[in-house]
């Protein structure tokens, strides 16, 4: 919702409680002169936001003259109706549940707004052992790979024998829109690939260079002897020499195996020949370390933008490395972004932050403890926070570190709400264990693989409709128990 310079920006109210006010107000000053519009916040009587229901917020709100939409916070679900009777006029909607997503809410994510997304770093996706697998497991892991950003799929062959399948495992990965490279050191392998549309071939050295004018294609030059750039001068010469198209890969070396002097090979290359395309594989540092990948390969990635590398080879094989090529994906969007505009990658990529949150947001004891004072309903409230877990109704307020002793405290719990409510306990000790935020009835953020959670409220809602019935007792919603 935004406004040309021409128009009469609208004037929107934004409804919170008072400990998130100072936040809102410093979102929006930044916020609305982009967005086009003219902020104005009603706080209200309650300390968390979150405990708002629309028949509550009804009550309790005033409605400047000329506002045309009220905005109430993410949590604030169930029938709007009390709100919109009470706006007049004006639209009632549902912000973002976190209001720090309302640049986004409003089409106006800062790394977006320049442009965010660009990349040039092209990514060659690995099928181990690609030999051994059926035609419909070839495809549907090439099909993976694509939805997960990879531009090319690579084959990697056996080479304790020759596959005899390749030249129709390329053609049928042609024939479904695949660009497609051979990794084998074979020439009749690479062969028959190559006639059947395979693009690139991994590797030539001076082992089988001489074959490379007959294929047609493009190839990898690499080093003749591991740990060292022996060779692959001449190698590029003899390419050049017969206009066999190129890029070369110094390769990367597992760490204890010369891992930094493998990195000075690739700067290296790059001083004494700028002209030269570059590719790094970066299997031997994702698969072969004991880190989740998505650090290693942003840092690689970032590395590969600085120095001109243009194209990165990955695998997916240990579970740890497994979401690879959508973190190359990700991580060659924010490198090119941090390069080309001479900006630190920070706060830009939150699909990269995966293990713990940026920010934890905490309301802190005096503040949960005045909550439960103002509770007067039985339905249960969980907070996490500084090591903590907090569980609150309007008659108990339970502190304590070990969710199975929080829970044999809580009083009159039927089968589904007890399930429901140590669901909810162990999320909040994950989320502690990690240092992430945790909300109750959301799922926590987990970057790119987040897996959107439906609420417990909605589901009960869902099948009280369905079955003709009023919803038993769980958790708080709009129409269970109200804030005092």
């Amino acid at each position: 919702m935004s406004a040309g310079p021409n128009d009469n920006p609208p004037r929107l109210l934004f409804v919170t409680g008072r400990l998130a006010e100072f936040a809102l107000r410093q979102v929006l000053e930044e916020l609305a002169p982009r967005a086009g519009f003219i902020p104005e916040v009603a706080v209200l009587p309650i300390t968390v936001a979150a405990l708002m229901t629309p028949r509550w917020v009804a009550r309790h709100l005033e409605v400047p003259p000329g506002v045309s939409r009220i905005i109430l916070p993410g949590a604030c679900g169930g029938d709007l109706s009390p709100v919109r009777e009470r706006a007049g006029e004006a639209e009632v909607a549902l912000g973002p549940a976190d209001l720090r997503e309302l640049p986004r809410y409003f089409g106006h994510d800062p790394a977006r707004d320049e442009g965010y997304g660009g990349f040039d770093i092209e990514i060659l996706a690995e099928i181990n052992h690609a030999p051994r697998l059926s035609r419909g497991d070839l495809i549907e892991r090439a099909e993976a790979f694509r939805r997960e950003g990879a531009d090319v799929i690579d084959l990697g062959c056996d080479p304790s024998a020759r596959w005899d399948g390749v030249g129709d495992a390329v053609r049928a990965l042609r024939d479904g829109g695949f660009r497609v490279s051979i990794d084998s050191f074979d020439p009749d392998e690479v062969s028959a690939a190559a006639a059947a549309g395979a693009e690139l071939v991994l590797s030539v050295n001076e082992s089988n260079r001489e074959r490379a004018a007959d294929w047609g294609v493009e190839v990898v030059a690499i080093p003749d002897r591991p740990g060292s750039l022996d060779g692959l001068d001449e190698t590029v010469a003899y390419l050049e020499s017969r206009g066999v198209p190129y890029r070369v890969d110094p390769i990367v070396e597992p760490i204890g195996f010369g891992f930094a002097a493998s990195l000075g090979r690739y700067l290296e290359v790059r001083r004494r020949a700028p002209e030269w395309p570059m590719m790094m594989g970066v299997g031997n540092l994702t698969e072969l370390t004991d880190s989740d990948s998505a650090g290693i390969n942003t840092v690689l990635i970032g590395f590969c933008q600085e120095i001109g590398v243009r194209s990165v080879l990955t695998t997916a094989v240990i579970n740890w490395a497994r979401s690879s090529v959508r973190e190359i994906d990700l991580a060659r969007r924010l490198a090119h972004h941090a390069v080309t505009r001479k900006t630190l990658p920070k706060h830009v990529e939150p699909r990269l932050v995966m293990l713990r949150d940026p920010r934890v947001e905490r309301f802190g004891r005096e503040n949960l403890a005045e909550l439960q004072r103002r509770i007067r309903d039985p339905n249960w409230r969980i907070f996490a926070e500084d090591g903590v877990l907090y569980a609150m109704n309007g008659r108990q307020f339970l502190r304590g570190r070990d969710p199975f002793e929080v829970f044999e405290q809580m009083e009159g719990l039927d089968p589904s709400h007890a399930f429901y409510l140590g669901c909810e306990l162990m999320k909040a000790k994950t989320a502690l264990t990690l240092g992430k935020n945790y909300r109750q009835d959301q799922a926590l953020e987990w970057g790119f693989l987040t897996e959107p959670e439906e609420s417990h409220h909605a589901r009960r809602k869902a099948h009280a409709a369905a079955a003709h019935t009023a919803p038993a007792a769980g958790p708080p919603g709009p129409e269970d128990g109200e804030p005092a």
